[in-house]
């Protein structure tokens, strides 16, 4: 049974940084593209960032780049998403998800199996 769980997540004033995890289990990670989204109440879920399955690149999104990054541990079957130089517009329920193959998707349906979600709050 393939399982997400993500952590991390909490609240932080602006300016400063979290880094959430997502761990996961019944696969291996390093096969599957890893997506990171964002969700706030009333708006459909965004994606934040992505990885391939290769070391190109990640993507992100205009609004968080410079300041996000995307980070696999292999050996821990893990993937990180620091997050930098936060604003409240970056508040939200941040899941990962994950697809198999080689490239990253940009649309929810993408992805095959996602996590339950961690909070973030930024505020003062």
């Amino acid at each position: 049974q393939v399982q997400l769980v993500e952590s991390g997540g909490g609240l932080v004033q602006p300016g400063g940084s979290l880094r959430l995890s997502c761990v996961a289990s019944g696969i291996t990670l390093d096969y599957y593209a890893v997506g990171w989204w964002r969700q706030v109440p009333g708006k459909e879920r965004e994606i934040v960032g992505a990885v391939k399955r290769r070391p190109d690149p990640p993507y992100f999104i205009d609004s968080v780049k410079g300041r996000f990054a995307i980070v696999r541990d292999n050996a821990k079957n893990m993937v990180y998403l620091q997050m930098n130089d936060l604003n409240p517009e970056d508040s939200g329920v941040y899941y990962c998800a994950v697809r198999r193959g080689i490239g990253y998707s940009v649309i929810p349906q993408g992805y095959e199996c996602w996590g339950q979600g961690t909070q973030v709050s930024v505020s003062s």
